[in-house]
């Protein structure tokens, strides 16, 4: 694996605190260098390339036999389309010669009929053969695109617009299969045509195969430069649709937001804009479009009138027969039909690419956090072990490499304490969370859980330590069951249903019409905050992990909700490793010990009695809080 190693202030210098340098493969960025990294554009060999494993399993062997099986199908229907214009020009001769009118002609009338009828067969088994071929791989290639997305870090998902990289994905899946079934309806039309040239030069002579030689190649050249040039187009057409349902799901995402500004009418215009860049070159492609077929079908003409000259003069001299006239027309208007397919199949084969190429240049992003080759083991439940130590060494760490939010932070939380850690918007607290489930890796220094950095262990084994009640708490479009059972899939109804009790839901959940079957909606927005926070705890709770952190989980609740709330955190963190990131200080008297964070330093600890008497930066928030605290008691007195 690669690990990517910048320094705060841009030197390229590897930070200290790396335990695990021999586990990684070290690469020293500049700050500029990690902002324009990103996955070339790729030829189409390359991505050509990265579409054969898929095609070719080595672990699926029924697959490769079933491609083996296609080619040759694909060969003999060739050869039985091959057959076609010959045993029609065999008629042709037999009923240019009265004399002859007898069984004759009836047998080779039949015989072309079955020609026919075997070609189209074959032709038929082949697509059929082939289907499952192409669905399976483009569903293997769906798949292992959005399981990397997974393995990719915070700061990737934080850049990108989630529907972009969605429709990045869907066109990708779209592309895969287009490109294989294009493909083999390429791949006969050139087996063909090298066929057709082999019988024409053996029954015929040189110039027929020149001039059909000089079609075909001005018909390719034409196609591939035309197409080429109309690459960008499509390209920019990719770029503008990622671009309007990108807006489109961030504002239905945020319809709460738009209603509450009244600002409708600006987000249609928004992607309404993005609609129009995308309509115009929409009308590009479709006039580069029909000045393609244009070229196409002068190419064809002109050596269609050519050969057939020449064919003509050939049969008053007496050098070949009607027949022969006849088959040399047949097997140009054989080859016709596939090349005039072939500018559409071409250019749906390089639509393709552009969309493959997007959706591999996704595949190709570096997974920034790494899991080691050789990772170290670590409980995951309190069942396993007892809580878990958690400990910050020295810990430096920024966002991005102009500006590091964390100046070397330290602190130990001891097994089965709580510590809280409380302070100023910007302070640093929510990054310790994230550094803790390794979303992102320390600059330099450690984040320790058990004694080990949490770099040697694997991330899902790590997170599986961890469980969270994050403050806002987002659910998916689902039932509350799922939502619930979320913490661990495999929990049986009867553990989800005392996961709910404990966190003080599931009276709520029964007097629904519905019970746990009832749809929360998109991100949850049908429940309240407070029932959204205790579906967070019963998960938190299912799940049962060593370490457990609130990140102000209760901030945004009112009083009365968040001593209701309070109760089920305590019967959560029971016994557990319990990092508690505060904005009201009332909910963190009880902790083992506080940290007071300031600019990303720890500025004081102790208890909430020791830090009181200190008279410093807590002190100091505790009475404007509690100033606070009584104004709030005093609306809620009013409202009432």
């Amino acid at each position: 694996m690669q690990l990517y190693i910048w320094s705060a202030r841009g030197s390229g210098k590897v930070q200290r605190g790396c335990k695990i340098r021999k586990a990684c493969h070290i690469r020293l960025m500049s700050p500029r260098q990690r902002r324009i990294s990103g996955p070339p554009e790729q030829s189409a060999s390359v991505t050509l390339s990265r579409l054969l494993p898929y095609l070719w399993p080595r672990e699926n062997r029924s697959l490769r036999w079933r491609v083996i099986l296609v080619l040759l199908v694909m060969v003999g229907g060739e050869l039985a389309t091959l057959a076609v214009p010959l045993a029609y020009s065999k008629v042709v001769d037999r009923l240019s010669h009265p004399q002859s009118l007898a069984l004759a002609p009836v047998a080779l009338i039949i015989g072309y009929g079955l020609v026919r009828l075997v070609s189209a067969a074959l032709t038929n088994l082949r697509d059929s053969l082939f289907a499952p071929v192409r669905f399976r791989v483009a569903r293997q290639a769906a798949f292992r695109s959005f399981e990397h997305m997974h393995k990719l870090s915070l700061r990737f998902h934080l850049d990108r617009r989630t529907g972009g990289v969605t429709r990045a994905i869907e066109r990708g899946t779209e592309g895969v299969e287009t490109l294989l079934r294009m493909g083999m309806s390429l791949s006969p039309t050139i087996l063909q045509a090298l066929l057709v040239a082999v019988v024409i030069w053996r029954v015929f002579d040189w110039r027929y195969v020149v001039l059909i030689g000089v079609m075909i190649a001005a018909y390719i050249g034409f196609t591939v430069k035309f197409t080429a040039w109309r690459l960008g187009i499509r390209r920019e057409m990719n770029e503008t649709n990622s671009e309007a349902t990108g807006k489109a799901l961030d504002s239905l995402l945020n319809y709460e937001t738009v209603k509450y500004f009244g600002n409708e009418a600006h987000e249609a215009k928004r992607y309404d804009n993005a609609q129009a860049r995308y309509e115009q070159a929409a009308r590009k492609t479709q006039y580069s479009l029909g000045l393609l077929n244009f070229g196409q079908a002068a190419i064809i003409a002109v050596a269609l009138t050519l050969i057939m000259l020449l064919a003509g003069r050939d049969v008053e001299a007496g050098r070949i027969s009607v027949g022969q006239f006849v088959m040399v027309n047949t097997y140009l208007l054989q080859l016709y039909g596939p090349l005039n397919f072939l500018g559409s199949v071409y250019s749906a084969i390089r639509t393709a690419m552009v969309d493959l190429e997007h959706m591999f240049g996704l595949v190709e992003e570096d997974v920034e956090v790494a899991d080691p080759l050789h990772p170290l083991p670590i409980a995951a439940h309190l069942q396993d072990s007892d809580a878990a130590e958690v400990e910050f060494r020295d810990v430096r760490f920024g966002y991005g490499p102009e500006r590091e939010i964390l100046h070397g932070v330290s602190f130990v939380a001891q097994p089965g304490k709580k510590l809280a850690i409380v302070g100023s918007t910007g302070a640093g607290k929510s990054t310790i969370s994230r550094l803790l489930f390794r979303f992102y890796d320390v600059w330099s220094g450690a984040v320790m859980v058990d004694g080990h950095d949490v770099r040697a262990y694997r991330q899902a084994d790590l997170r599986a330590a961890i469980g969270v009640v994050p403050q806002d708490t987002v659910l998916f479009n689902e039932t509350i069951g799922y939502n619930i059972a979320y913490g661990r899939l495999d929990a049986s109804p009867s553990a989800v249903e005392q996961a709910a009790r404990l966190a003080q839901i599931h009276d709520f959940i029964m007097s629904l019409p519905e019970g746990y079957n009832t749809q929360v909606g998109e991100r949850g927005l049908k429940l309240s905050g407070g029932e959204k926070q205790r579906v967070a705890i019963a998960r938190t709770i299912l799940k049962d992990p060593r370490v457990l952190v609130l990140d102000e989980a209760t901030s945004a609740l009112d009083t009365h909700t968040e001593q209701e709330i309070q109760v089920a955190l305590k019967t959560v963190s029971a016994r557990r490793t319990t990092l508690v990131i505060a904005h009201r200080l009332s909910t963190i008297v009880d902790a083992d010990e506080i940290l007071v964070m300031g600019q990303g330093r720890v500025l004081e600890r102790g208890t909430h009695e020791a830090l009181l008497a200190a008279g410093g930066h807590y002190a100091a928030m505790w009475a404007a809080q509690g100033a606070e605290g009584v104004t709030e008691r005093l609306a809620e007195a009013v409202s009432r």
